[in-house]
């Protein structure tokens, strides 16, 4: 028996996203949305700085590390 593929699909938008994802899951079959992460720009309590933190910190990244970008922008 041959293992379906199993592939984590990462959607980047800049308004629609999770309206996109659940349309894309709904498309393809077995397929669902397992987790929306919001970038820190939507966060009402982010300040000066904590967005150009959190996006220096993810550019040096191969895997996105979402601890890691959360720390960043704690400074």
């Amino acid at each position: 028996m041959v293992e379906p593929a199993k592939n984590t699909i990462c959607l980047w938008c800049d308004r629609g996203a999770e309206e996109a994802a659940r349309f894309y899951a709904e498309t393809f079959p077995d397929s669902f949305v397992g987790a929306v992460h919001r970038a820190p720009g939507d966060n009402p309590s982010c300040k000066e700085g904590d967005v150009k933190r959190a996006f220096d910190a993810m550019m040096t990244m191969r895997k996105i590390n979402v601890a890691t970008i959360e720390a960043a922008i704690c400074g």
